[in-house]
C-alpha cells in the first residue's frame, strides 16, 4: 500500500486517542499517531494536559520533529486551531 510520509513542520489535523500525564497522542493519520508533549500544548505552562486537550478532541498540529527511532513529536505551539473559541 501507499505510506504516507511524514515531514518535518507539516500541518495536521487529528483527533487525541490518548492522555498521559506528560502529553497527549494524536492520530495524524489513520493508523498513525503523533505525540504532543505537555510543553508544546500552549505558549502558557500548562499544569495537567487535560486542562488543554481531551480524548476525542479535534486539534490542529504541527510536525516538530521525527526522531531517529521514527517517533513523531507534535506541536500546537503557534497553530492556529479551527474551531478555537473566540476570546472573550
Amino acid at each position: 500500500g501507499l505510506t504516507r510520509r511524514v515531514s518535518e513542520g507539516e500541518v495536521f489535523q487529528g483527533a487525541v486517542t490518548r492522555v498521559i500525564p506528560i502529553g497527549a497522542f494524536v492520530e495524524i493519520l489513520p493508523g498513525k499517531e503523533g505525540m504532543i508533549h505537555i510543553s508544546q500544548l500552549s505558549e502558557a505552562r500548562v499544569e495537567k494536559v487535560e486542562d488543554v486537550v481531551n480524548v476525542g478532541d479535534q486539534v490542529t498540529v504541527r510536525v516538530r520533529e521525527i526522531d531517529n527511532r521514527g517517533r513523531i513529536n507534535l506541536t500546537l505551539r503557534g497553530v492556529p486551531q479551527a474551531d478555537a473559541p473566540l476570546p472573550g
